[in-house]
């Protein structure tokens, strides 16, 4: 079967959008009807994104075979509606390991292993062989890979993955493989000048390495390219005008599809690739995604309407809130629910560190202004996350979304910490409290996993797709409405600790309900309150399998319930 690449490469800068490129670009050719996966290559020597900090690289999202990997993965299952697996993400560390490896065997004869070509030959066969698992329902190999190459051209950790790409493109043949270049063209000093001098310099280190671009995805500010600059930037650049695109600041990145489509990106992709001629279409996949592309539209279509009187506002507290990439994907689930409920999202970002007492006398205006947000959101989130700093003021945020019927919404920590709350505030437990913030608490609410590694950290975790069922005479709870009224769902889990099971028949006791619960019965998944408008923890990652299109449902129950409009929806349900 004839295989299609499509190389994303970046230049000038770091994190400049190539993610997005990627996607927007793989949903394209998907709405043609075509069969699209997706690679990341991250040229750092982990082995994946486990255990960095969200602060270092953002966040780590979770897959459904529990791979830890970079968010990028997560906006290419988000666009094109996917399920990728851990080989989807390249790393130099895993490519080292699996040449010694190999080494170690004896499965080079006795030869020299060097970069070129063991290691750039490694990278080749990962790509091709990643490059044919199905990832979507039809159970068929995809038509196109698009690979994204992460960090700068000219990095030295990117060299051996720059060089396999170059000799991919004659491995695979000239109409099979195709390279966009994202590049940046800044708008310098008070007149407002663009200058194409940084876009020139990337694509003459790229061509110097052996790959030249087929097509320039342009960032520049929202009004585009100026008069000239394309023609400018096509002539130093060894392309036509029409191979550049100006992709613009919009006011959404579900507008970036349509903004690359406007400019040729799919007419372009289809005779350089001969596509017409290679690549057999079935019609009912071309109806598939013309419907997509029709939903697509009525989406950014709709946000575009969206008025000021249609806002709600959802205090996220969190402690890594620096670097909002670390929350990707609650934003997005966020989103997506906010879109499908025909709402204004706004997000009030608030450290966790800023609502403790002790704030009030070290930053008196920090934690003020904090409590001021937290008070004034009508939906609270507390995502996950690891470490002390922080979380004795997400428990008051949730104490404060438990007393005053404020909608709340924990995820993973934030489930076990809305249980500590309720242990000390409504058990009398005082000294309630989680083995991983105290480990000698006298009342261990949150205990760890018995099967769960204590001296290594990476892809030690409990990770992956597993179910959650949810319990007798749960029919008529929130969180199971919004599930449809599924007996059982399935969830991308992370988590070192669980509620301790010994303690559970006190809390319920006192009203806090655990609805949902493994397969074994004793590990606690879903925790409700009856009577609150919306008070739901869950232990899993729900965040990982929002869609633009199909938001998540614990997503839409906090969006509803802050807009008032939940029991209107469950009951239409």
């Amino acid at each position: 079967m004839v295989k299609k690449f499509v190389l994303v490469s970046g230049g000038v800068i770091s994190s400049i959008g190539k993610g997005i490129i990627a996607s927007s670009t793989g949903l394209l050719l998907k709405t043609m009807g075509l069969k699209v996966t997706s690679i990341k290559i991250d040229p750092y020597l982990n082995i994946d994104a486990g255990t960095m900090s969200p602060l270092d690289h953002g966040e780590v999202f979770i897959l459904e075979d529990g791979g830890e990997v970079d968010l990028d993965l997560g906006n290419y299952e988000r666009y094109l509606d996917v399920t990728l697996s851990r080989a989807n993400n390249i790393t130099t560390g895993k490519i080292y390991r699996d040449v010694i490896e190999r080494e170690r065997k004896g499965d080079y004869l006795g030869k020299t292993v060097q970069v070129v070509p063991h290691i750039t030959d490694a990278i080749q066969d990962w790509v091709e062989r990643v490059a044919t698992i199905p990832v979507d329902n039809s159970g068929e190999e995809p038509d196109v890979c698009i690979i994204e190459l992460g960090g700068t051209v000219g990095d030295i950790e990117s060299a051996p993955f720059v060089e396999a790409m170059r000799q991919l493109q004659f491995r695979v043949g000239h109409e099979n493989f195709a390279l966009i270049h994202v590049s940046l063209v800044p708008t310098i000093g008070t007149v407002g000048e663009q200058k194409t001098k940084p876009t020139q310099a990337s694509i003459r280190d790229l061509r110097g390495l052996g790959l030249t671009p087929d097509l320039i995805a342009a960032r520049c500010e929202k009004t585009g390219l100026e008069e000239g600059i394309r023609s400018k930037l096509a002539m130093f650049c060894h392309v036509q005008p029409e191979q550049v695109l100006a992709v613009r600041d919009c006011n959404s990145v579900y507008h970036v599809p349509e903004l690359l489509k406007e400019q040729g990106l799919i007419d372009y992709l289809w005779k350089r690739l001969n596509i017409e001629q290679t690549v057999s279409i079935s019609p009912a996949l071309k109806e598939k995604g013309d419907a997509m592309w029709q939903k697509w539209n009525q989406l950014t279509s709709s946000q575009e309407r969206l008025r000021d009187s249609d806002a709600v506002t959802i205090a996220l507290v969190g402690k890594y809130t620096h670097l909002q990439d670390s929350y990707c994907s609650y934003v997005k689930a966020l989103e997506h629910a906010s879109l499908a409920c025909h709402k204004k999202l706004t997000i009030k970002w608030i450290e966790g560190s800023d609502l403790e007492p002790e704030n009030l006398i070290a930053n008196p205006t920090k934690y003020n202004n904090a409590w001021q947000d937290l008070r004034a959101a009508q939906g609270i989130i507390v995502p996950g996350g690891f470490g002390a700093r922080g979380t004795e003021g997400k428990i008051a945020a949730a104490q404060w979304a438990r007393e005053n019927k404020v909608p709340y919404l924990g995820i993973c920590l934030g489930l076990q910490l809305a249980v500590v709350e309720f242990a000390r505030n409504v058990c009398g437990m005082t000294g309630a409290n989680s083995i991983e913030l105290d480990a000698n608490t006298e009342t261990p609410v949150v205990v760890y996993m018995p099967e769960i590694s204590k001296t290594h950290l990476g892809g030690t975790m409990r990770l992956g797709l597993r179910p959650t069922e949810f319990q007798a005479n749960t029919e008529n709870c929130a969180i199971r409405k919004l599930y449809g009224g599924e007996a059982t769902v399935l969830e991308r889990h992370r988590h070192r600790y669980e509620v301790n099971p010994d303690l559970v028949g006190q809390f319920e006791a006192k009203g806090l309900s655990f609805i949902g619960k493994d397969e074994t019965g004793q590990r606690m998944e879903i925790v409700e309150i009856a009577d609150h408008p919306y008070f739901v923890g869950v232990q899993y990652h729900p965040e990982m399998l929002t869609r633009p299109l199909k938001p998540s449902p614990p997503f839409m129950g906090l969006i509803k319930a802050a807009a008032g409009e939940l029991e209107k929806h469950l009951a239409s349900l």
